[in-house]
C-alpha cells in the first residue's frame, strides 16, 4: 500500500507534510508545487524540481508512449 506525503499515520491522525525534495539535485519545496515533476521509476515515485525537469524534458519525453504525444 502507498500513501502520499502528508497522509495519516496508524493512529488516524493527520502526519506532519513532508516536504518535496528533488531526486536529482536535492533541492526542498515545502507543500505541493505545480511546476514539479512526479515520476515512477522501478515503482518508487520520484520528484523533481522545476530546473531538473526543464534540463532534462527530452529524455522525459523521450520514455513517453507514442499515444502521449
Amino acid at each position: 500500500m502507498t500513501s502520499l506525503p502528508g497522509g495519516s499515520d496508524d493512529t488516524g491522525s493527520p502526519a506532519e507534510p513532508q516536504p518535496l525534495v528533488c531526486a536529482r539535485c536535492r533541492a526542498r519545496a515545502e507543500g505541493p508545487q505545480l511546476t514539479w515533476t512526479y515520476s515512477v521509476e522501478d515503482g518508487a515515485g520520484r520528484y523533481f524540481c522545476e530546473a531538473c525537469s526543464r534540463e532534462n524534458l527530452r529524455a522525459i519525453e523521450g520514455r513517453l508512449d507514442s499515444g502521449w504525444w
